[in-house]
């Protein structure tokens, strides 16, 4: 299997004196067991554990104390204590003894010689209200789904990825990567997904994997769920996120439903704990602090853009375009750059905003504002000249400094846009395959405004 880049910072993780316990949160599927078993092989031991089977369970439910516990688990699986501070302890599907996750302070604080990982879905919501998170005693990252980068490794394109990474790229690049994105575009970033298609190079066999996938969130739903009738709310809110996604949205009625916004509200929120969506809410300042109000409108994010277009059936659509902004009124593009900023983001705090003015005579949106040293630059997912970006135009016209990026079709390339308020400001044109080198490249791009 391919490497992933939070690999890296798991190696980090692990090397850290007075490292804390870390819980490694994502949806089903995203592929938390792999890169822990990747990062097993830096270890002399490795200890992993599946709370869903009985037997590895059994050492939670018996024992509370973290001495005979930690005893009970070396010996159980036949590994030597004089090594425990060389040996990684994976506790998978942790939701399934809540006490587990309270277990996790006393690693911390009677064993701080152990690695320990934990992994689970829903944590926040499965466990009971008598189990207290273990605040300040473990770490959190957050698993998303693959990277265009490791998309690339994971296509063996090897070379590509190298070039990906090269700041700034050789125009040579560019019709194979647009190309090899376009073919991301399509399948998503659901490890299962690209694995088949890396091995068999067929589309047609991936209709059962993304059928498989969206069965087994439906299935979790009774665990999300304290009521029959909150297990009809999710299950309708799953089904409709796809049709959804991209947009802004409303709690009531959403999906064109009869559901009230407090069932939706409550629906909605709980799919984004599991991380299968992400609620963005848009902000009207245009520096930092980067403070979303909650009273307007978000819009919907899904865990997967792949899942998108397979439920969307927009597939067949998007093989036959030269610019994926043609596709779905510009909808999926504009998410899978979202998609793409948040692949890069591993903190459980980390998320995504856009920015809005809403007034009476005129409304303006930016699709995406990213924090970069001080400032909130605008991004924009468009194709076209300068002179249509209008709600860019406004954006920039009230923002304190002349940094803005747009992402499309064409090649890498600086240019001068002017305001109508008479400001000029420069802007980053960058393809759509190099979002995941955002930061990378506003570096660059501050240096050559320098040098200007």
């Amino acid at each position: 299997m391919f490497n992933r880049s939070i690999l890296q910072e798991l190696i980090k993780w692990s090397e850290k004196p007075g490292r804390k316990p870390l819980v490694i949160r994502g949806a089903r599927q995203v592929g938390k067991t792999t890169v822990v078993n990747q990062l097993s092989n830096t270890f002399e031991q490795y200890i992993y554990l599946n709370l869903e089977l009985p037997a590895d369970r059994q050492p939670f439910e018996q024992f509370d104390n973290i001495e005979t516990l930690v005893q009970a688990l070396f010996f159980i699986k036949n590994l030597s204590l004089n090594k425990k501070n060389k040996t990684l302890l994976f506790i998978d599907e942790i939701q399934e003894v809540p006490q587990a996750l309270n277990i996790l302070r006393y690693f911390y604080e009677s064993a701080p010689g152990i690695a320990v990982i934990a992994a689970g879905s829903m944590l926040e919501t499965l466990f009971d209200k008598n189990i207290s998170f273990p605040v300040g005693r473990v770490e959190y990252k957050v698993l998303r789904p693959v990277s265009f980068p490791e998309f690339l490794e994971a296509m063996n394109e090897k070379e590509a990825a190298g070039y990906l990474r090269q700041i700034p790229e050789p125009s040579f690049t560019h019709p194979k990567l647009l190309q090899l994105f376009h073919t991301y575009a399509l399948i998503g970033g659901m490890p299962e997904v690209i694995a088949d298609y890396s091995a068999n190079k067929d589309l047609t066999s991936l209709s059962s994997i993304y059928d498989s996938l969206i069965t087994t969130y439906m299935d979790d739903v009774e665990k999300y769920s304290s009521s029959s009738a909150q297990v009809q709310h999710i299950r309708y809110a799953i089904r409709a996120s796809f049709s959804q996604a991209g947009k802004r949205i409303k709690f009531e009625g959403f999906g064109n439903s009869s559901y009230r916004s407090r069932d939706m509200g409550e629906a909605l929120r709980t799919l984004e704990k599991a991380l299968l969506i992400e609620l963005l809410y848009p902000c009207t300042e245009v520096q930092l602090p980067l403070l979303p109000d909650h009273k307007k409108s978000p819009r919907l994010q899904v865990l997967d853009t792949g899942m998108l277009n397979f439920f969307a059936g927009i597939q067949k659509e998007i093989l036959g375009t030269a610019d994926l902004n043609k596709v779905y009124q510009g909808t999926l593009i504009e998410h899978l750059v979202g998609q793409e900023l948040l692949a890069t983001q591993f903190s459980a705090l980390s998320g995504l905003n856009f920015w809005v003015r809403e007034k009476q005579a005129s409304t303006a949106e930016v699709d995406y504002i990213w924090p970069f040293e001080g400032k909130l630059i605008p991004i924009e997912v468009k194709s076209g000249t300068e002179g249509k970006l209008k709600s860019l135009h406004l954006y920039m016209d009230m923002a304190p400094h002349t940094m803005a990026l747009r992402f499309y079709a064409g090649k890498l390339s600086i240019t001068k846009a002017l305001t109508q308020g008479g400001k000029t400001y420069h802007l980053l044109n960058l393809p759509y395959y190099l979002v995941s080198q955002t930061d990378s490249y506003l570096q660059w791009f501050q240096k050559q405004i320098k040098e200007s």
